[in-house]
């Protein structure tokens, strides 16, 4: 295996394979868990892939893969969940999902796709490079206020409305078209260094989060995954920073206790929906052997929830 992604081992326990087990994974990227899946199935067992990004589609391990009767590789976003499901005739048959956020090394590393504040490139950002607005053109239009908002909301940032006021400053006059012109304007905005932080990577990352429509599209993939796990089947969600991992731990939380709508109290027991989820134990994060091999880990947390 050329890749091994982030808590793999953790990934592969967690989903319990089953050797004739029918098996989902929303985020492809470069194949290393779908391999890790495919080597825990028999010749019964099934793994369907997604992956909005037809590099990833096109990979030489995408192709190789696609040599296995077992496998089958779609170029969809994961927000289209029960209808790819449906369209192989698996709604309720999956024994596992497994998710995978944020961005792939292959996206990060390549300075054309723009994803990057380390390399110069254009300012693109999108995971379907076939679709939508890029990065640079979302830019060219977006108000102060509402750029201000969704630095602050997405990144975290804290000089968020000086960055915003900055690049509409800018763009009167120099269109922001490639990653080193955003940067130069981030460091010229932002008054203060976080210790081991570059002070682009919080925009990078509100600006790729919107682009991508990530959070929705997570939100929309695990309210779908219930209906496409069969009762005991797994979901195994990998985040890599808090906004992605609070959505999930909500997600596991209201799926898997008691609920009631509030307006219609005293609320009798049977009118009471038990969830359809359970979580399995803690939060799991990368160990100190991992996050010393690659340092992307350190920020990754796996939840783990069962179809009751």
């Amino acid at each position: 295996m050329q890749h091994r992604p982030v808590l793999f081992v953790e990934a592969l326990q967690a989903l319990a394979i089953k050797e004739q087990g029918t098996y989902i994974d929303c985020t492809f990227g470069r194949g290393g868990h779908s391999q890790g899946i495919l080597a825990g199935l028999g010749k019964q067992g099934r793994l369907l892939a997604l992956d909005r990004d037809k590099a990833a589609i096109d990979s030489a391990v995408a192709q190789e893969l696609q040599q296995d009767a077992r496998f089958t590789l779609v170029h969809s976003r994961f927000s289209a969940l029960t209808l790819i499901a449906g369209q192989h005739d698996l709604l309720g048959c999956v024994d596992g999902i497994l998710m995978d956020l944020g961005v792939s090394s292959p996206q990060l590393d390549r300075p054309e796709r723009g994803f990057s504040f380390m390399n110069d490139g254009p300012l693109d950002m999108r995971m379907d490079i076939h679709h939508g607005e890029t990065a640079a053109q979302w830019l060219s239009h977006i108000d102060e206020q509402s750029l201000a908002k969704v630095l602050f909301e997405y990144g975290e940032e804290r000089f968020a409305r000086r960055i915003a006021r900055t690049i509409v400053s800018s763009r009167m006059t120099n269109p922001i078209l490639t990653t080193r012109q955003l940067v130069e304007l981030i460091e010229d905005a932002v008054p203060v260094r976080e210790k081991h932080k570059h002070p682009a990577t919080r925009t990078f990352q509100a600006i790729r989060l919107e682009i991508n429509q990530e959070l929705n599209e997570l939100k929309s993939a695990l309210d779908q995954s219930v209906e496409v796990l069969k009762p005991g089947g797994r979901l195994v969600v990998i985040s890599f920073h808090s906004l992605e991992d609070r959505i999930v731990k909500r997600f596991i939380r209201a799926e898997s206790g008691g609920k009631y709508d509030p307006g219609r109290l005293p609320v009798k027991e049977s009118e009471i929906s038990k969830g359809l989820l359970k979580k399995m134990g803690k939060a799991i994060k990368a160990g100190d052997e991992e996050v010393s091999e690659n340092p992307r880990s350190r920020s990754a947390v796996m939840r783990v929830a069962e179809k009751i």
